[in-house]
């Protein structure tokens, strides 16, 4: 059975992705920032018989992911899944955007997947057997125009850079069964989507599931809407 680590895991995509990976017939870590609202998100699951459970993590925080790394080990399991989907929605444009939403964006939705990457990805190496999906966004998408708040946008477009680069390199190490994408799973109807979004969040997390479980044979490098490749 693989086991995989969903960051964000307690509300929205994350927590419809954590459902649909364990009904699957995979072992679900769901990480979470707040402890208490991930054990109870991990609860509700459990009581409908799905195999999850609750880690802390918050991805902005270096100390965080190397503890998560730590208890996952105690726990005597090996991520080998990896689904970035915790991401923060900071509006305004490039000059009017504050530092503080700037640095938030940056710290969460690019350098949170990159600990997280680095923290899990050598193991995955290391074992042969591998699967990372990085929840991205169209409006990180220079193909689609970049059409999002400034915060967001840069910094969804930079995990898409990311997702590219991670591809390669262990491409590169000579490891064709580790995979590794992107996802933009549209306008989904969370917390962050808000209640006129067009997608109900089990399509939102539909192909995130796709790529977290693709076949050997699967596609890496890409970027997916409704499990079809989309432009950078």
């Amino acid at each position: 059975m693989h086991t995989a680590l969903v960051t964000g895991g307690n509300r929205g995509i994350g927590l419809e992705v954590c459902k649909q990976l364990a009904t699957r017939n995979v072992r679900v870590l769901l990480a979470a920032r707040d402890y208490a609202h991930g054990e109870a998100a991990a609860l509700e699951l459990n009581e409908a018989g799905l195999d999850v459970k609750c880690v802390p993590l918050d991805v902005a925080s270096d100390t965080s992911v190397i503890e998560c790394a730590r208890i996952i080990d105690e726990l005597g399991l090996h991520v080998d899944v990896l689904v970035n989907t915790g991401a923060v929605l900071k509006k305004g444009r490039v000059i009017s955007a504050t530092w503080d939403d700037w640095r938030t964006s940056i710290e969460t939705n690019l350098i949170g997947a990159l600990r997280t990457c680095r923290a899990f990805v050598p193991g995955m190496i290391e074992r042969g057997y591998g699967r990372v999906v990085n929840v991205s966004s169209g409006y990180g998408s220079f193909g689609e125009g970049l059409h999002g708040p400034s915060p967001y946008s840069v910094t969804k477009a930079a995990l898409d850079a990311l997702t590219v680069k991670l591809a390669d390199d262990v491409a590169s190490a000579g490891k064709q069964n580790i995979k590794v994408n992107a996802v933009c799973p549209g306008w989904v109807r969370t917390r962050m989507g808000g209640d006129d979004a067009e997608r109900p969040v089990e399509k939102g997390a539909e192909t995130v599931v796709w790529l977290a479980t693709l076949d050997d044979d699967g596609p890496t490098g890409g970027f997916f809407r409704d499990k079809r490749r989309i432009p950078w």
